[in-house]
C-alpha cells in the first residue's frame, strides 16, 4: 500500500501564492475558485483561500523532506527570497539544532513556515 499526506496552506490570493511558488518552480496541478495545488516533483501541497489572513500572524507550517539539502536551497535561492529574519516572505541558510535534522526554513508570501529537513542519515 502507498499513502500519502499533503499540507494544506492558506493564501490570500491563488494569483499571488501561484507565482511566488512557480518562482520556487512549483507547478500548478489544479485550480477552482476554491482550491489549488501544486506540485514540486512527488511533492504536493494544497491551498484553500484565506483572503483577510495577515502573514505577520500566520501560525500555518509544513515540513518537506529531501535527500539534497544544498541543492533544494540553492535551487529556492534563485528566487532571490529576502534572508533578513523579520521578512515576509524569506529563506534562511541552513542550519542545524541539537536533535534535530539540518535544515533550512522558508516563509511565504502568506506567512506560511516551511521547514525543509535533510532526510540523508549522516544528518540525524
Amino acid at each position: 500500500m502507498r499513502a500519502g499526506i499533503t499540507a494544506n496552506l492558506p493564501s490570500r490570493d491563488f494569483a499571488a501564492t501561484e507565482a511566488f511558488y512557480a518562482r520556487l518552480g512549483f507547478d500548478t496541478r489544479f485550480r477552482n475558485a476554491g482550491w489549488m495545488i501544486l506540485g514540486f516533483g512527488d511533492t504536493q501541497v494544497e491551498f484553500f483561500p484565506h483572503p483577510a489572513l495577515d502573514p505577520r500572524e500566520s501560525f500555518f507550517s509544513a515540513c518537506l523532506r529531501c535527500d539534497d539539502l544544498e541543492a533544494l536551497h540553492a535551487r529556492f535561492s534563485e528566487a532571490g527570497l529576502p534572508v533578513d529574519a523579520t521578512a515576509v516572505p524569506r529563506l534562511t541558510g541552513i542550519f542545524k539544532h541539537e536533535g534535530a535534522p539540518r535544515m533550512f526554513a522558508l516563509v511565504d508570501e502568506d506567512g506560511s513556515l516551511w521547514r525543509v529537513m535533510d532526510t540523508t542519515e549522516e544528518s540525524a
